[in-house]
């Protein structure tokens, strides 16, 4: 069985912007940024005798290490994050999903209102959001609206008036 090769040294800084060269282990992708696993050299007390010893942290990367000049870090086990899929990557992320409608005061007669996306700016804070159909029933009432700032309309529009658009060609 051959020897593994050592882990690669690298320049870890320390809080007071100390530079000591400990050895890095390895690398981990997170939505914030990078962490690296590192062991600095420190002292320790073994059988009443002080040994050196090596001290493992994760850091963030680059803030708290540096490379050091020649040192390959190809061979570091490194852990990225999931890809996100094509469709994810087109879109962007996806918006937290159901709809409120926002009461409108003003006089009797049928209710007003404004049906809005669960985030949108316009949206009352703490009204109970609605289901999709919820939505579309009350998108049916006279007097109610779909916000298009969020997209309501553009979202509920198709399923109420169905998804056919006048091509203008008189068919």
């Amino acid at each position: 069985m051959a020897d593994t090769p050592p882990e690669p040294p690298i320049i870890v800084v320390l809080p007071d912007d100390q530079e000591v060269t400990g050895r890095l282990h390895e690398r981990r992708q997170t939505p914030e940024g990078w962490l690296y696993k590192v062991s600095v050299p420190a002292w320790m007390v073994q059988d009443s005798k002080v040994v050196p010893s090596w001290y493992t942290v994760w850091v963030q990367a680059p803030t708290h290490v540096k490379p050091v000049d020649g040192v390959s870090y190809d061979d570091v086990p490194t852990e990225y994050l999931e890809k996100p899929s094509a469709v994810r990557e087109i879109l962007g992320p996806r918006r937290p999903s159901g709809w409120v409608l926002q009461k409108l005061g003003g006089g009797h007669g049928p209710g007003r209102g404004v049906v809005h996306a669960v985030d949108c700016e316009e949206a009352p804070a703490g009204a109970p959001p609605l289901t999709l159909d919820q939505a579309l029933d009350a998108a049916e009432h006279p007097g109610i609206r779909l916000c298009s700032l969020c997209g309501a309309a553009a979202e509920l529009d198709p399923m109420i008036k169905g998804f056919d658009h006048n091509s203008g060609d008189g068919e």
